[in-house]
């Protein structure tokens, strides 16, 4: 990390002079033991020396309006020579991006092993629209993790990201500056795999926009026991990236059952069902995709729950008990 600033600094200098540019945050999301350390290469000069894994540069300046290639090298290259990966990109002037390198490059000891990429997602934000605000962007980059979903369980925000496959990217949510728990589940939204705290008021994040990365893997022990899963999260400073905390799981006792809402899209009802169980003791709360709670009220006797008075929209429904958050779905409101 102590090389990167004087090389950026290097760079923006030798660009100077020309007019376009774009701002751009690489992070190096890589598991792969043979890119610990990689090169990064802007067309032929260095930009990057030994950049780690789990690190993101700051915003930096890069040309606009002209292809440029942005070349991944081996931590002890000599020139873009070396490269093991050339990615050309056009660059639109003022717009902001950010870049991940995810992926495989050893031949043996992954699986799977999906090769080594780039991953360019436009529109990056710096900092958030509001202060009392965060700015979340999140990134599928574990290599052997299956679609997931990500919901809410701490203050009952519910479903925040569905069904996110390796490399891809989930546009930006914007989340009140709150503590949340994370838990990440599987495609049915019902199978806890982790959970994971995400203490944004805790640590004054207000007014920030962050990128949350899956990163690592979940079985170690078919990737030459490299880093374990988690959920990181670049600042756009830089820097190395921060871990988030683990937290218990709160799914277990759905884990077996079928969780339903039907009809969805719903007009004026929606029914509630878990297979084999009884719903009576369980409350439910409807938030809208801000995190904002709606409604909390008590499953009716015939498992439905009245939604005639909500405007036309996305919602979580949550089920809980007591304070604890039992499963999450995402309905619309026609």
């Amino acid at each position: 990390m102590k090389k990167i600033l004087p090389i950026i600094a290097t760079v923006l200098f030798s660009i100077s002079s020309i007019a376009q540019t774009a701002r751009v945050q690489v992070i190096h999301n890589s598991a792969d033991a043979a890119a610990a350390t990689v090169d990064v290469y802007v067309n032929a000069d260095l930009a990057l020396d030994d950049f780690a894994f789990r690190t993101a540069t700051p915003f930096i300046d890069l040309p606009a309006g002209v292809q440029i290639e942005l070349s991944v090298a081996p931590g002890n290259s000599t020139s873009v020579g070396d490269a093991l990966l050339t990615v050309p990109v056009t660059l639109t002037a003022n717009e902001k991006y950010i870049v991940v390198a995810d992926g495989i490059v050893s031949p043996t000891g992954y699986n799977p092993a999906p090769p080594l990429t780039l991953q360019v997602f436009a529109m990056a934000r710096e900092m958030a629209g509001n202060s009392g605000e965060v700015d979340l962007l999140v990134h599928h980059g574990s290599t052997d993790a299956p679609t997931v979903d990500v919901v809410e369980t701490g203050v009952g925000a519910g479903t925040l990201v569905d069904d996110i496959t390796y490399s891809e990217f989930q546009g930006y949510l914007t989340v009140p500056e709150n503590d949340y728990i994370l838990e990440i589940r599987d495609a049915t939204g019902t199978v806890g795999v982790a959970a994971y705290q995400a203490p944004l008021a805790t640590l004054s994040l207000g007014g920030t926009a962050l990128t949350v990365l899956a990163s690592g893997f979940l079985n170690p022990a078919q990737n030459s026991n490299g880093p374990a899963f988690g959920l990181y999260v670049a600042t756009a400073l830089g820097g190395a990236l921060l871990e988030l905390p683990s937290a218990p799981l709160g799914v277990e006792e759905f884990n077996a059952s079928s969780f339903t809402i039907y009809p969805n899209p719903a007009n004026e009802k929606l029914n509630i069902n878990v297979a084999g169980m009884d719903l009576g003791q369980y409350t439910v709360s409807i938030t809208d995709m801000l995190g904002r709670v709606i409604t909390n009220s008590a499953i009716n006797i015939d498992n439905t729950i009245n939604v005639n008075n909500l405007s036309e929209g996305i919602y979580n429904l949550t089920v809980l008990d007591g304070n604890k958050v039992m499963v999450s779905k995402k309905f619309v409101k026609n």
